[in-house]
Protein backbone atom coordinates (compact mmCIF):
# COMPACT_ATOMS: atom_id res chain seq x y z
CA UNK A 1 0.00 0.00 0.00
CA UNK A 2 1.38 3.42 -0.62
CA UNK A 3 1.16 6.41 0.98
CA UNK A 4 -1.44 8.69 -0.70
CA UNK A 5 -1.89 11.80 1.13
CA UNK A 6 1.92 14.06 0.30
CA UNK A 7 0.88 17.58 1.38
CA UNK A 8 4.61 18.81 -0.80
CA UNK A 9 2.76 19.31 -4.64
CA UNK A 10 6.69 18.72 -6.14
CA UNK A 11 6.83 15.09 -4.88
CA UNK A 12 6.05 12.90 -7.78
CA UNK A 13 3.32 10.61 -6.02
CA UNK A 14 -0.17 9.00 -7.17
CA UNK A 15 -2.49 11.10 -5.23
CA UNK A 16 -1.39 14.37 -4.30
CA UNK A 17 -3.34 17.06 -2.42
CA UNK A 18 -2.95 20.60 -3.18
CA UNK A 19 -4.34 23.33 -1.00
CA UNK A 20 -5.88 26.54 -2.32
CA UNK A 21 -6.67 28.41 0.70
CA UNK A 22 -8.95 31.57 0.11
CA UNK A 23 -8.84 33.71 3.20
CA UNK A 24 -9.43 36.91 4.30
CA UNK A 25 -10.14 39.13 7.08
CA UNK A 26 -13.11 41.23 7.19
CA UNK A 27 -14.56 42.94 9.90
CA UNK A 28 -12.30 42.85 13.27
CA UNK A 29 -11.27 38.87 13.55
CA UNK A 30 -13.66 37.64 11.74
CA UNK A 31 -11.86 34.89 9.29
CA UNK A 32 -14.22 34.69 5.87
CA UNK A 33 -12.43 31.65 4.50
CA UNK A 34 -11.49 28.24 5.78
CA UNK A 35 -9.65 24.90 4.69
CA UNK A 36 -11.95 21.41 5.23
CA UNK A 37 -10.12 18.72 6.86
CA UNK A 38 -9.64 15.96 4.51
CA UNK A 39 -9.08 12.00 5.11
CA UNK A 40 -7.54 9.90 1.95
CA UNK A 41 -7.79 6.20 2.10
CA UNK A 42 -6.99 3.45 -0.41
CA UNK A 43 -8.30 0.21 -0.55
CA UNK A 44 -7.37 -2.73 -3.11
CA UNK A 45 -10.20 -1.02 -5.98
CA UNK A 46 -10.56 2.40 -4.81
CA UNK A 47 -9.63 5.71 -3.21
CA UNK A 48 -12.32 6.91 -0.23
CA UNK A 49 -11.98 10.29 0.23
CA UNK A 50 -14.12 12.21 3.13
CA UNK A 51 -14.01 15.65 3.73
CA UNK A 52 -15.64 17.68 6.78
CA UNK A 53 -17.87 20.18 6.14
CA UNK A 54 -19.97 20.58 9.28
CA UNK A 55 -22.80 23.62 8.85
CA UNK A 56 -22.38 23.30 5.07
CA UNK A 57 -25.57 22.08 3.09
CA UNK A 58 -25.08 19.59 -0.01
CA UNK A 59 -25.95 21.91 -2.57
CA UNK A 60 -23.73 24.36 -1.11
CA UNK A 61 -21.03 22.68 -2.47
CA UNK A 62 -19.23 22.16 -6.17
CA UNK A 63 -17.39 19.16 -7.02
CA UNK A 64 -15.52 19.16 -10.74
CA UNK A 65 -12.70 17.49 -12.60
CA UNK A 66 -10.61 18.90 -15.06
CA UNK A 67 -7.08 17.76 -16.11
CA UNK A 68 -6.96 14.97 -13.47
CA UNK A 69 -7.53 17.80 -10.88
CA UNK A 70 -10.53 17.25 -8.41
CA UNK A 71 -12.01 20.58 -7.09
CA UNK A 72 -13.74 20.48 -4.13
CA UNK A 73 -15.40 24.08 -3.27
CA UNK A 74 -18.44 25.35 -1.75
CA UNK A 75 -19.12 28.02 0.98
CA UNK A 76 -20.54 28.03 4.83
CA UNK A 77 -23.10 30.74 5.46
CA UNK A 78 -22.65 32.69 8.51
CA UNK A 79 -25.58 33.00 11.03
CA UNK A 80 -26.54 36.57 12.11
CA UNK A 81 -28.03 36.19 15.35
CA UNK A 82 -27.57 39.40 17.75
CA UNK A 83 -24.27 40.57 19.08
CA UNK A 84 -21.27 38.45 18.45
CA UNK A 85 -19.70 37.63 21.66
CA UNK A 86 -17.05 34.92 20.74
CA UNK A 87 -16.32 34.01 17.17
CA UNK A 88 -14.28 31.02 16.57
CA UNK A 89 -16.07 28.97 13.57
CA UNK A 90 -15.07 29.92 10.28
CA UNK A 91 -17.07 30.78 7.46
CA UNK A 92 -17.10 31.56 3.68
CA UNK A 93 -15.74 30.09 1.05
CA UNK A 94 -13.38 26.78 0.66
CA UNK A 95 -11.24 25.34 -1.97
CA UNK A 96 -9.64 21.94 -1.68
CA UNK A 97 -7.94 20.00 -4.51
CA UNK A 98 -7.01 16.75 -5.67
CA UNK A 99 -4.69 15.61 -8.71
CA UNK A 100 -5.63 12.41 -9.07
CA UNK A 101 -3.48 8.82 -10.08
CA UNK A 102 -2.93 8.89 -13.67
CA UNK A 103 -5.80 6.40 -15.54
CA UNK A 104 -8.63 7.89 -13.14
CA UNK A 105 -12.23 7.64 -14.86
CA UNK A 106 -13.41 10.86 -13.79
CA UNK A 107 -17.11 9.62 -14.95
CA UNK A 108 -16.77 6.73 -12.61
CA UNK A 109 -16.39 8.83 -9.11
CA UNK A 110 -19.37 8.23 -7.12
CA UNK A 111 -20.36 11.28 -4.22
CA UNK A 112 -22.29 11.05 -1.20
CA UNK A 113 -23.04 13.46 1.50
CA UNK A 114 -24.32 12.75 4.90
CA UNK A 115 -24.33 14.22 8.57
CA UNK A 116 -21.96 17.31 7.35
CA UNK A 117 -19.00 14.68 5.67
CA UNK A 118 -18.69 14.73 2.01
CA UNK A 119 -17.74 10.99 0.36
CA UNK A 120 -16.05 10.01 -2.76
CA UNK A 121 -15.30 6.82 -3.74
CA UNK A 122 -12.74 7.04 -6.70
CA UNK A 123 -12.06 3.74 -8.72
CA UNK A 124 -8.39 2.88 -9.47
CA UNK A 125 -7.36 2.44 -12.88
CA UNK A 126 -7.12 -1.46 -13.89
CA UNK A 127 -3.01 -0.86 -13.73
CA UNK A 128 -2.84 -0.19 -10.76
CA UNK A 129 -4.66 -2.85 -8.93
CA UNK A 130 -2.27 -5.05 -7.27
CA UNK A 131 -2.30 -8.30 -9.35
CA UNK A 132 -2.39 -11.41 -6.97
CA UNK A 133 0.04 -14.35 -8.18
CA UNK A 134 -0.19 -18.09 -7.10
CA UNK A 135 2.02 -20.32 -6.48
CA UNK A 136 1.29 -23.78 -8.44
CA UNK A 137 1.72 -26.66 -6.11
CA UNK A 138 4.37 -29.62 -7.52
CA UNK A 139 5.47 -26.90 -10.26
CA UNK A 140 9.22 -25.62 -11.02
CA UNK A 141 9.54 -22.00 -11.97
CA UNK A 142 13.52 -22.70 -12.45
CA UNK A 143 14.88 -24.95 -14.35
CA UNK A 144 18.54 -26.52 -14.48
Amino acid sequence: MTNLLIRDPFLAAPFRLMDELMRSTGNGNRVTGFTPLVDVHETEDEYLVRVDLPGVKADDVNLEVNENVLSISGSRVAEETGQAQLVERPYGSFVRTLTLPQGVNSESIEAGYQDGVLELRIPKPAEQKPKKITIGAGKKAIEK
